[in-house]
């Protein structure tokens, strides 16, 4: 009995640090969601992250990547409760940071037919290799709405 509980104190004592995680250098935030509120609270749960210092990375696909647009729709600049911030707002401010990234899917301006000047300051085109990169990146965290 006492071996066994020797060996169960050893075994916890080398694999306790390895169950430890480090908080993520990277939130990777997925977003494609169309609903105004999935997409501002995405933004919400980004823009927390880093301000506990994690560099936000955000890739808007489908009907999400329309408020990185120049002239998004209305679903995008609305204000939302409980504080008047919109997706779109908030997506600016993040896009302003300087460790941020913020990037539209590959194919989402070609499906749109428009160019990358269509997007507002800050959000460029995402290309596929550097977005699995960041993805499989080892200390990057994903979420995905």
């Amino acid at each position: 009995m006492k071996n066994l509980i020797l060996a169960v104190c050893t075994a916890l004592t080398l694999t306790g640090p390895a169950l430890a995680q480090e908080a993520p250098d990277t939130l990777v935030t997925i977003l494609t969601a169309p609903e105004p509120q999935t997409q501002l609270m995405a933004m919400v749960l980004a823009m927390q992250a880093a301000q506990q210092g994690a560099a936000p990375h955000i890739l808007l696909c489908g009907p999400a990547g329309d408020i990185a647009l120049n002239d998004a729709p209305a679903s995008a600049t609305a204000p939302q409760p409980p504080r008047d911030m919109s997706p779109k707002g908030l997506l600016g401010k993040i896009a302003e940071m300087p460790n941020a990234k913020v990037e539209v899917c590959a194919i989402y301006l070609p499906g749109k037919g428009l160019q990358a000047d269509a997007l507002m300051d800050g959000v460029t085109v995402a290309q596929p290799p550097a977005m699995a990169a960041a993805m499989i990146a080892p200390n990057a965290r994903i979420a995905s709405y």
